[in-house]
């Protein structure tokens, strides 16, 4: 037995190394009463069976405790005619202890070890064995297993509840044998530890010691997530560098750990892309990108897209006209939510790649026909001379329809298809600066009088309006109105009707 002692030293001391990198170490002693289990039965009652133990306890996995001690016992009892025995037992065993829960204040566990055991009969039980050889000494194998739990007191001191069975390698222990199996104990007992440097320890396996959460960091010891934001203290502390008893380290009301795992912006920086938005605001209010300053890459960023300008920060055309908002804006001066600024019929995209006018002026050669309707009718929008499509003689006393002007049903306002026959009646006027004209104003003959008569004199005085905003002195301009009195086709059709709803020039 004593070959079998060298390789349990190696053993308890390879674990004992390899446990020093957590120093959680606690020593102890325990008393444990004693149930002899041997061919000799109770029936003369039992005598006192005790251990009395002195072990080292220490970590060695996460869930894995290992325990190396040394005893003294007593094993005692009566043999079947009453006459008793007692041998002293000198054992020094290693225990592996599962921990499968992580409680704080109880700490349950198995065991099972291995060990040797050195035996001597003082007292021999007085009823033969039957079988030879039998030896009251020697040393024999030794097999514990049991359960038991670690109860906190207060730091660094835990008693210790057990009870087991161990197993031996021989029948000599009660100097009798019979027959296998060979001689045993149950036992139960107490014991007492105290932990010898666990102020260094890490309690809650957070990566910081109990020592720094305590007295560096406020942190909780025994919480490996003080503020509970998901990323343990020891993280927080040691490799992002936030804090670890504020949930929102930065203030930008996304948690650290949201921060981090899931966004991967700064969790101490607010504004992480530094666009002048909130971390917050860009993922939740605005769904941009908070890493990138120019969410949609027009040149603005997403603050001034936001704050300054309300064009779209996710989207690099916000009026859809072919020119980027940073471009309009930087660039071009135009309105970034207006697709044609100058409202001169063509976008502002179409004006600057395609025509080269001025997206900012209706017409660009100032010629009188603004960029639209030269496009629109094949002249060049940055020659002037080609703006005037005819001259046109007026005679006095004459009148002369203006064909294509169109109004809001029922409205006296002017739809811009117009624009192109009010620019040829301006450049008649233009071109006979002594002439001045009656703007007369007729309708159909569909509702009433009145409301016609009403409608034809409005619809004459925006006509005037107009020529008179182009630059014709108001005072060569005068209206009239006839209603439906002037019919000029047949009201019956809508051909008919149409030609009547008519604006005229009277030459006077």
């Amino acid at each position: 037995m004593k070959k079998m002692l060298l390789p349990l030293i190696v053993l308890i001391f390879s674990c004992v190394i390899h446990a020093q990198s957590t120093p959680i170490v606690k020593l102890g002693i325990q008393g444990d009463y004693l149930l002899p289990t041997s061919e000799f039965n109770y029936d003369h009652g039992m005598k006192t069976s005790y251990l009395a133990r002195v072990f080292l306890r220490f970590k060695m996995l996460d869930y894995m405790d290992g325990d190396f001690g040394i005893g003294y016992a007593e094993y005692a009892g009566y043999d079947f005619s009453a006459n008793p025995y007692k041998t002293k037992l000198l054992p020094i065993d290693f225990k592996f202890l599962y921990k499968p829960f992580d409680i704080e204040v109880f700490d349950p566990y198995a065991y099972f070890g291995i060990g040797v055991m050195k035996y001597e009969v003082n007292e021999r039980p007085v009823f033969k064995t039957v079988k030879r050889p039998i030896f009251d000494n020697g040393w024999t194998g030794l097999f514990p297993v049991g359960i038991g739990t670690e109860i906190n007191i207060v730091d660094n001191l835990c008693i210790d509840i057990h009870a087991g069975f161990a197993y031996t390698l021989t029948d000599n222990l009660n100097y009798y044998k019979e027959g296998e199996p060979f001689d045993g104990m149950l036992g139960a007992g107490i014991g007492i530890m105290y932990g010898i440097g666990t102020r260094d320890n890490d309690i809650d396996k957070d990566g910081l010691t109990n020592d720094e959460e305590e007295d560096s960091y406020l942190t909780d010891p025994k919480n490996p997530d003080t503020d509970s934001d998901g990323l343990k203290d020891g993280e927080e502390v040691m490799k992002y560098k936030t804090n670890p008893l504020k949930a929102d380290t930065d203030g930008d009301k996304l948690s650290d750990y949201d921060e981090v795992i899931k966004h991967k912006t700064d969790p101490n920086k607010y504004d992480t892309d530094g666009d002048g938005l909130s971390d917050y605001d860009e993922l939740i209010t605005y769904k941009t990108n908070p890493l990138k300053t120019d969410t949609d890459g027009d040149g603005i960023s997403d603050s001034d897209e936001v704050k300054t300008h309300n064009t779209d920060p996710l989207k690099a055309d916000t009026d859809d006209d072919g020119l980027n908002d940073g471009d309009e804006i930087l660039k071009h001066k135009t309105n970034p939510l207006v697709a044609d600024t100058d409202s001169d019929g063509l976008t502002d995209g179409a004006e600057v790649m395609k025509h080269k006018t001025d997206p900012l002026n209706a017409d660009t050669d100032k010629g009188t026909v603004s960029d639209g309707i030269e496009v629109q009718r094949g002249t060049n929008p940055l020659d002037p001379s080609d703006d005037v499509k005819r001259k046109v003689e007026v005679e006095t006393g004459k009148s002369f329809v203006l064909e294509g002007i169109v109004f809001e049903t029922g409205k006296a306002n002017i739809l811009p298809a117009s624009e192109e026959t009010l620019v040829d009646a301006y450049n008649i006027l233009k071109d006979n600066p002594e002439v001045e004209v009656q703007i007369e104003g007729h309708t159909d003959n569909v509702g009433k009088r009145q409301s016609n008569m009403k409608l034809s004199l409005e619809r004459a005085n925006a006509v005037k309006a107009w020529l008179v905003a182009k630059g014709i002195n108001t005072s060569r301009l005068t209206t009239k109105a006839f209603g439906p009195d002037k019919p000029i086709a047949d009201n019956k059709t809508a051909e008919g009707r149409q030609k009547n709803r008519r604006i005229e020039f009277y030459s006077m």
